[in-house]
């Protein structure tokens, strides 16, 4: 099983969520973050004065799901993510041993 963390603009949060949907996948995890890149933030204007705003709204959303739809998983988050700008946020991929439904006590990838 795979877990997939992506951290993704605000704006994409239903464009995201509306390809995971129609990729069959509709359960997910949402945070709301703050973070920046290597950008290290952006520049603002207001009032005519310029300052600098270093921590940027973002969201991470996470998918666990079975080895196989992984692939397919990380292209409709990434195409549903993507403006081509600057700072469209990354996604992380990581391992899980093993995933327990409260409620049933199933574990594997039939909890998921």
């Amino acid at each position: 099983m795979k877990k997939i963390e992506a951290v993704i603009r605000p704006e994409k949060l239903d464009d995201v969520k509306a390809a995971l949907e129609k990729a069959g996948y509709p359960g997910l995890m949402l945070t709301r973050i703050e973070g920046h890149g290597q950008q290290k933030g952006i520049m603002q204007q207001f009032r005519g004065r310029g300052y600098k705003v270093e921590l940027l709204a973002k969201f991470r959303v996470e998918v666990v799901c079975s080895d196989g739809e992984c692939g397919r998983l990380i292209a409709a988050i990434s195409e549903a993510a993507r403006t081509g700008e600057v700072g469209d946020g990354k996604i992380f991929v990581s391992d899980i041993s093993d995933v327990i439904r409260i409620r049933t006590g199933e574990s594997g990838e039939t909890a998921v």
